[in-house]
């Protein structure tokens, strides 16, 4: 067992306005199942390139392990290459016979690695480098979310994998993954660090009772407060209403008085002047004691959204529905029954490939016709452009059979898996999409990101932080349907709980694609199966 010592590690961007990391200190052992949690753009993949030698930092970093990072990166050529070919240049040394094992711990066939690498499904990919990964022992490793864009059943098959390992950091939103797989976490708080023992449940209960415990003493100090500046303001108002009486007085009213009693008034003032000094002392240490007791509550904001009334019960209806690409041999799925009413939220569900945002793009693309039902190609100007910002409407064509029917007049908020379309800066985004650019930086904000981020490029914000971007923009649509596919990849857990809180309030009609497993089970009213 090794140790991973961190020391006064302080790192920023060239050009960035704060620093990621400011005199961060802790020490995790290197055979832990370590969860790494944060808030979105905190730094935790900043931490594990650190980590991997490819930034200039301040401090140190020493541990006598190696470091390897999940996901491989694989330029277009390597797409061409099958995965047995791009393991070497993935993981120096690797033996075949232990990536083959490591497969079989996944339930995949060796023959994935002699195919190229770009025929793979997004989930054989991932078992495919996790089994490179894991094939030398000894290593540190660096996991950085590799459930994003898996089906429920490899999430299944990974979560059980990972659950028998150890020696890794894990850097994933999914609570559930997280509570299968980690004895540790690591938090990247608003202000510090912890490391602690057991799993995420475990964390948040903790951290639910440490907060709780934070607010009571946090009230007990703004009363302590309050009553010391009573104190002060009345000692001080003695103390001057004394100090003025130090010269002049009317001898026939005050008989008693004479000269040498303006000493013994200098004596008294001074002690309550001294009083009021103290008071003020410990005034300021209650309020820092106060500042720090709240200084890592996250205080989930309440977000809100404008859902519309459609005047038809039934939004969405399709019968004995099926849909083909005409280049493809077979169906994607055949005879799908679907209704989505009002107030519901049908989530959907299947393996990659079965159809599911094929589904969604045909419904985006009926929903902008002019009559209920029919034709393909009247396509209403804003409906375009969101068709053409997320890339969906290009010359597909697709064969249907059975019936799929869309209400009229049907508007759609609708947020993609797809991220690389994302560019400029958020006030040309609001232009663009008739946002207001105020409350839409407010929602950004009350997602968690920090105001310094509104000033940089979107293209050059974290995955997270550009679906925080769609969520935001979704949120200020108001829409009698709102269409999410895979709406929290790369979401922090604190802004997947907002999320959650948000939809049981204003309880939206909704068509979502997403594979959070508690996310489903308290959102959806409905799952529909895609077969």
């Amino acid at each position: 067992m090794a140790q991973l010592n961190v020391s006064n590690l302080t790192f920023y961007y060239k050009g960035s306005f704060d620093n990621i990391f400011e005199q961060v200190s802790f020490s995790i052992d290197t055979n832990w199942k370590l969860g790494f949690i944060g808030r979105n753009g905190k730094g935790k993949t900043t931490f594990l390139n650190l980590l991997l030698g490819k930034y200039e930092y301040q401090g140190s970093i020493s541990s006598s392990v190696l470091f390897d990072y999940f996901p491989y990166q694989t330029d277009p050529e390597g797409m061409e290459r099958t995965a047995m070919e791009l393991s070497e240049t993935w993981k120096t040394g690797c033996e075949d016979w232990k990536i083959m094992c490591e497969l079989d711990k996944l339930g995949v066939d060796a023959e994935v690695l002699y195919r190229p690498f770009g025929t793979l499904s997004p989930g054989e990919r991932t078992k495919v480098m996790l089994a490179v990964l894991f094939s030398r022992e000894n290593d540190f490793l660096l996991i950085d979310e590799p459930t994003n864009h898996l089906d429920q059943k490899s999430r299944e098959t990974v979560k059980k994998y990972l659950s028998g390992k150890k020696g890794f950091i894990l850097v994933s939103h999914d609570r559930d993954l997280l509570d299968a797989c980690i004895d540790h976490v690591l938090v990247l708080n608003r202000k510090t660090i912890e490391v602690q023992a057991g799993d995420f449940s475990v964390w948040w209960e903790n951290k639910n009772r440490k907060d709780a415990f934070a607010r009571r003493e946090n009230e007990k100090h703004k009363k302590e407060i309050t009553k010391l500046k009573k104190a002060s303001d009345r000692t001080r108002e003695w103390a001057d209403k004394n100090e003025r009486t130090k010269i002049g007085f009317d001898p026939l009213k005050e008989p008693e008085r004479n000269i040498s009693t303006r000493s013994y008034i200098g004596a008294k003032t001074k002690k309550m002047q001294s009083r009021v000094k103290q008071m003020e002392y410990r005034i300021g240490r209650e309020i820092e004691e106060k500042e720090g007791l709240l200084q890592d509550i996250e205080d989930v904001a309440d977000l809100k959204m404008m859902p519309q009334k459609y005047h038809k019960e039934v939004l969405v209806s399709a019968k004995e529905y099926g849909l083909k690409y005409t280049d493809a041999k077979g169906y994607l799925f055949e005879d799908l029954n679907l209704e989505i009413r009002q107030g519901e939220r049908v989530f959907l569900n299947g393996a990659n490939g079965c159809g599911k945002s094929s589904l969604i793009k045909v419904i985006l693309i009926r929903c902008g016709n002019a009559e209920e039902g029919t034709g393909r190609d009247k396509l209403e100007p804003e409906r375009k452009k969101i068709c053409a910002d997320t890339g969906i409407l290009k010359e597909h064509q697709w064969e249907e059979k059975g019936e799929l029917r869309t209400a009229a007049g049907l508007k759609i908020s609708y947020i993609s898996q797809d991220t690389s379309f994302l560019r400029g800066s958020i006030r040309e985004f609001c232009e663009e999409r008739s946002l207001d650019e105020s409350l839409f930086c407010s929602i950004l904000r009350q997602l968690g990101m920090e105001r310094v981020q509104f000033a940089k490029e979107i293209q050059d914000f974290s995955e997270g932080q550009k679906k925080k971007v769609l969520i935001a923009s979704s949120l200020l649509t108001p829409a009698h349907l709102y269409i999410w596919d895979e709406p929290l990849n790369y979401i922090d857990v604190f802004s997947r709980m907002q999320i959650e809180e948000l939809l049981t309030m204003f309880q939206p009609t909704m068509l979502v694609v997403e594979h959070d497993v508690r996310f489903r089970e308290k959102i959806a009213t409905r799952v529909v199966e895609i077969r």
